[in-house]
């Protein structure tokens, strides 16, 4: 989550009217909300493409698990 730390830059967007304005109505801090739903969608982003980027190593890693079970499994004691 951003800190007060955070650099912020001005930027100009274009949101729907009716939504913006109930906003408004309601209080809620436009800046804020579009920066903390920024965040999360980068983030999800950045976890989507590793995962993509890291499929085929989940995949045999996963093959692997099936086929020999965990390692050091047998040492297991609960």
């Amino acid at each position: 989550m951003a800190t007060n730390n955070t650099a912020k830059k001005a930027t100009n967007i274009t949101l729907s009217a009716d939504v913006l304005a109930e906003a408004k109505a309601l209080n809620i801090n436009i800046s804020q909300a579009c920066d903390r739903y920024l965040r999360e969608l980068v983030r999800s982003e950045h976890e989507r493409r590793w995962r993509q980027e890291h499929a085929d190593f989940i995949s045999v890693y996963n093959q692997t698990l099936e086929q020999d079970g965990l390692p050091l499994d047998e040492w297991r004691s609960f």
